[in-house]
């Protein structure tokens, strides 16, 4: 099943994660965007000469928009994770998949198609409120303003994700659209660094600098698997199971960083995986493509 791929997706972002909180003691967000970018444009290029696809593409402005907003979901993502508590700005982020399934069910309504969605769009719900329970994220007062740039980190990956569809129904590679994103983040990485400098190298851990090469093709292929599930799968499945990337990183979190997790964080991973089965077992039921997802 094609939305599986998300699942692979999400593991393999969840692993990115990891290197990017050791490397994270050393560089800064910017540095990090931007050899996250370099590496991953030197990877896709390679896989698309392999595979004999070329960079030309005759919508040059889809692949822009789905560039901008979708750097400009992971910059605010990254403020978010500045001056929120972790367990808060992912939280608003993994709200993504709320907003795909709002954006997906009230396109349903207007074209007048709304049988089969509500029990997609329970699974949604019901695996956000697991997220909440394993998060449990806090906001402060005077929070509020980066509370609302994590709440719209969220929204605009849910727009870039719509838009990965709209590529792939056209027929786009999905290496294409990998790249022109991972291009997109090497320039405004580079930008940023303008603003904040550069890490003395003497100064980084080798264990930082050894984990920049994976995090770049780690996050290639992350983005390769989630721009196929999104472009051959059911929206709105896809969009619940990347929430299986929070029981990777849970996992991780655990068996690597000595964090513990208390029981209703367990409860809340069941109702994630319970919630991802659903979802598949009621799309394979339903009949394909809704109109929104069409348009």
């Amino acid at each position: 099943m094609q939305a599986l791929w998300m699942v692979l997706g999400s593991f393999f972002f969840a692993t990115m994660a990891v290197g990017i909180k050791v490397a994270g003691a050393s560089f800064n967000t910017f540095e990090l965007i931007f050899y996250r970018g370099v590496v991953s444009v030197i990877f896709m290029a390679l896989v698309m000469r392999s595979r004999g696809i070329g960079i030309g593409t005759t919508v040059p402005m889809m692949h822009a928009w789905r560039t901008l907003i979708g750097v400009i979901s992971m910059g605010f993502w990254f403020y978010g994770i500045a001056h929120l508590p972790l367990p808060t700005a992912m939280t608003l982020n993994y709200m993504s998949s709320v907003w795909v399934a709002a954006f997906i069910v009230g396109g349903a309504v207007m074209y007048g198609k709304t049988e089969g969605q509500g029990p997609l769009m329970a699974t949604v719900l019901a695996s956000f409120a697991g997220v909440v329970m394993l998060l449990r994220p806090t906001l402060e007062q005077d929070q509020l303003f980066a509370g609302l740039i994590g709440l719209l980190s969220g929204m605009g990956a849910a727009l870039a994700y719509l838009q990965v569809t709209a590529l792939g129904k056209i027929g786009e590679p999905e290496g294409r659209t990998v790249f022109y994103f991972s291009v997109g983040s090497a320039v405004v990485g580079a930008g940023g660094m303008l603003f904040t400098g550069m890490s003395a190298w003497s100064s980084v851990s080798w264990q930082a600098a050894a984990w920049l090469l994976p995090i770049g093709i780690l996050a290639s292929l992350g983005q390769w698997c989630m721009t196929r599930a999104y472009s051959r799968g059911s929206t709105l499945l896809v969009a619940n199971l990347q929430y299986s990337g929070i029981v990777f990183g849970s996992v991780y979190s655990l068996l690597l960083f000595g964090d513990r997790i208390p029981l209703i964080g367990w409860a809340g991973m069941g109702l994630i995986v319970a919630s991802g089965l659903a979802a598949t077992v009621l799309r394979t039921r339903a009949l394909p493509g809704t109109p929104a997802e069409e348009h």
